[in-house]
């Protein structure tokens, strides 16, 4: 059989729990899929998602080092930009910027890891 794939999930660090949730699930509209620990008081690792998007987030020290960058392409990044002002999160304000390569929508979460949602012409 050939080799089929599917769209990559990345691994984001952070570092406490509420923040992530209150920007991943507040802020950006995501929804915590599922949480696994491996007992009571352990690492938190689990899944958000919004539409076909999926982030993986995790406590656990060896998945993913803070400040990494990752790419969301999409349409209605203008709508998707205005909701997110509009919820006033007092952490991030994000503006809209014409790129050679599309309107691009740039988001930082509390633990210094980058989304960029672009919308290509």
């Amino acid at each position: 059989a050939q080799p089929a794939f599917e769209p990559p999930i990345p691994i984001f660090r952070i570092f406490d729990e509420a923040k992530a949730r209150e920007f991943y699930t507040g802020f950006l509209g995501m929804t915590v899929d599922w949480e696994h620990r491996f007992h009571p008081g352990a690492p938190l690792y689990c899944q958000v998602s919004r539409g076909a998007l999926r982030i993986h987030l995790s406590e656990h020290s060896g998945d993913a080092s803070p400040g990494a960058n990752m790419v969301v392409n999409m349409r209605g990044v203008e709508a998707f930009q205005s909701g997110l002002i509009a919820k006033n999160y007092k952490y991030n304000r994000p503006g809209l910027e014409r790129q050679e390569w599309g309107l691009e929508c740039s988001v930082i979460d509390p633990f210094g890891n980058r989304i960029r949602f672009i919308e290509r012409p």
